[in-house]
């Protein structure tokens, strides 16, 4: 039976998350996303409980209207921390409007994340920032993350723990119950994570850290999107001559 430290592994991230700055940014802001969701806010939390909450700086950056941004600001009142709203519609829709053909639907899906990711790059750089990446493990294993999009940032440090991990941390970081179980879902379709992927994460975070699934179907799929989607977390390919 596996079981986890709360309070051990939380303690660690949370000089982890000091050693970074000393090393890679002494003085330096930490510049995150928030999106309301478990994973921004926890990797918030953790920041703040290392660095001050005067040294961590929030981005709203809703696609125009987003049905859950009060979750985002719960979020930085509880935190008490700086923040800005960027609001990337314009930003999206000019590259749509640009481009001379019509974007895949995937392209079309996967475009607001980068230009996020560039937006939060801005931020960062005028506000002498690091940026948090706050991918999870369970999300990264199946691929769940846009490449050069939320999978991106200058330190990581949730990308080693599962969901059922990353709850039981941001209860001990004190924050609401709301934004720890908040449902995930991609805001697009009206479906959640969960339906999207066609599995649990409760399955996903047992068959990752004991090896254990029952559904056959769900194992098959976790299998299948793990292999495809290793891609995304190594480093880009390189040629290197021989000189």
């Amino acid at each position: 039976m596996y079981n986890f430290n709360a309070e051990k592994v939380k303690n660690e991230c949370v000089q982890w998350i000091r050693d970074f700055f000393e090393e890679n940014g002494k003085g330096c802001n930490a510049v995150l996303g928030i999106s309301g969701g478990k994973d921004s806010s926890i990797v918030a939390a953790l920041c703040v409980e290392a660095l001050g909450k005067d040294r961590v700086i929030g981005v709203l950056m809703p696609n125009g209207e987003q049905a859950d941004i009060d979750m985002a600001k719960l979020l930085v009142d509880t935190l008490g921390i700086k923040h800005y709203i960027v609001n990337i519609k314009d930003a999206v829709q000019g590259v749509i409007n640009s481009v001379p053909f019509e974007l895949s639907e995937q392209s079309m899906i996967n475009l607001p994340p980068r230009i996020r990711m560039s937006t939060l790059y801005a931020v960062s750089q005028s506000n002498n920032g690091r940026v948090a990446n706050t991918c999870n493990l369970s999300e990264d294993w199946v691929g769940y993350s846009t490449r050069y999009g939320d999978s991106v940032g200058d330190f990581s440090p949730c990308s080693n723990l599962t969901v059922r991990e990353m709850k039981e941390i941001g209860r001990l970081c004190g924050l609401p119950d709301v934004l720890i179980d908040k449902v995930p879902s991609d805001g697009l379709c009206g479906k959640t994570d969960e339906d999207n992927l066609g599995f649990t994460y409760a399955e996903l975070d047992r068959y990752i850290r004991e090896g254990v699934i029952d559904n056959p179907e769900s194992k098959a799929k976790i299998d299948r999107l793990h292999k495809i989607n290793l891609f995304k977390l190594q480093l880009m390919p390189s040629f290197k001559p021989e000189l």
